[in-house]
């Protein structure tokens, strides 16, 4: 197209679409940079030395207060550890739901994994159990609305939270990254793991992610449909009611459990964030935190600091150079001096993508969910966590952690002093990283 063409179609647009138009950019630039240069959360504690001991009936008021979640008394709860171990326990849970099943998901691909959760829960739909799935617009883009036509045309429900419309342009960057499974309303799985091969058998040539989910019976269960509800709500218009999805719950083995979700207020504070600086500032003898995403801003790394500082012993596992985002690990090691220094042991999983999310404070208290140690998980998604304050769940996680530390390379000072040049330019990107992964 010659410059005289140009010119002449330019010139035929309306002024007034031009200056909408212009104005709509000016907007939308407005937005994406005020998220990479907008203040992040800042947390800050006082009266810190007044949280009461994170194993007495005080700390347990206070925490549930604070992140706004009930506490249940009674259930059972079973640790999966991997995809061959928790898919098909969700699987069986599908073949055996008689009224209903409820699905949130970040990520779902269409994959082999996917084919056989479409496949058993087009034939529940069909057997006249109400299926519901509400998949993430953008996390779950792999999975097209044909690839569920056959449980759509049983019954099933399939719809995408957020999904990209103009009016939602200035909320586009707000996903649901909640990975719940809900069936018949009394048992239900959390964890950090989406439905993907990624976690089945590996995919692209590359080794299966290492995760973690837990099965969940009692009466957490119904603030887990709670949790899914809220944004099937915000999905669908509809707010689903009655006995197949809020039965009477019986399960009389005891134990302590809150189910925390959390969205991101005006202001950006969240109850993910809150849940995990209350207990990291209540830790007296040991923290051991998994995470696929380690960007823990200022306040947060100054948290984990002081705990160190008051003799705690820190361990952190992080990705190694099996990461799936090669960018992010980078910046992410750029923190990992202030930490190191303060007397932190830092691990890097070297099998492969570890995208477990867990963490467990004085082998009592774990926390189990979606939820990254960063500010898109703390102040930008929409997350739900499960925390438990029992020693029996703590010591089957922290025995995990620990056959993963003996498949883990430990980070020493000199070795974050030597890494490369190419990785200190990566974390200049740090600033942009942290709000965005």
């Amino acid at each position: 197209m010659n410059l005289c063409v140009f010119l002449s179609l330019a010139i035929a647009v309306p002024t007034g679409w031009f200056v909408v138009g212009v104005a709509a950019l000016v907007l939308l630039m407005a937005f994406f940079l005020a998220g990479l240069f907008g203040p992040m959360p800042r947390y800050e504690m006082r009266d810190r030395d007044q949280i009461p001991p994170n194993d007495t009936s005080p700390f347990l008021l206070l925490l549930s207060s604070l992140v706004d979640a009930a506490i249940n008394r009674t259930g059972r709860l079973r640790v999966f550890t991997n995809g061959p171990a928790f898919y098909p326990a969700i699987l069986d849970a599908f073949r055996s739901a008689q009224r209903s099943v409820n699905v949130e998901a970040y990520v779902f691909q269409k994959s082999e994994i996917a084919r056989q959760y479409v496949e058993i829960l087009t034939e529940r739909a069909r057997a006249g159990v109400q299926v519901n799935l509400n998949l993430d617009a953008i996390g779950s883009l792999g999975a097209p609305d044909k690839f569920f036509a056959p449980l759509l045309q049983a019954g099933g429900r399939v719809v995408r939270y957020n999904r990209l419309t103009w009016y939602h342009l200035m909320k586009m960057d707000n996903r649901t990254h909640r990975e719940l499974v809900i069936v018949d309303g009394n048992h239900a799985f959390i964890g950090g793991a989406g439905v993907a091969d990624q976690w089945f058998t590996g995919a692209g040539g590359k080794p299966r992610w290492r995760d973690t989910m837990i099965h969940v019976e009692g009466e957490a269960v119904a603030n887990l449909q709670a949790t899914f509800m809220e944004n099937w709500l915000q999905a669908a218009d509809e707010l689903l009611v009655g006995n197949a999805y809020f039965p009477d719950i019986q399960c009389p083995d005891p134990t302590t459990a809150l189910v925390i979700n959390s969205t991101p207020t005006a202001g950006g504070s969240t109850r993910a964030r809150i849940l995990m600086q209350l207990l990291v500032a209540s830790a007296k003898s040991t923290i051991a935190l998994t995470t696929p995403y380690f960007l823990p801003d200022k306040t947060l790394r100054r948290e984990l600091c002081r705990a160190v500082e008051r003799g705690v012993k820190l361990q952190i596992l992080v990705p190694g150079m099996k990461s799936d985002h090669m960018v992010t690990r980078s910046t992410s090691r750029g923190a990992y001096g202030e930490l190191l220094k303060a007397g932190a042991e830092v691990y890097e999983y070297q099998p492969s993508m570890i995208h477990a999310k867990i963490l467990i404070i004085d082998d009592l208290w774990a926390v189990v969910g979606s939820t990254n140690f960063d500010n898109r998980s703390f102040g930008i998604n929409d997350e739900v966590n499960l925390a438990v304050r029992d020693p029996i769940v703590a010591r089957r996680l922290a025995s995990d952690f620990t056959n993963d530390l003996c498949e883990s390379q430990r980070i020493t000072m000199e070795d974050w002093h030597h890494r490369p040049l190419t990785e200190r330019c990566t974390e200049l990107l740090g600033w942009a990283i942290e709000r965005q992964q």
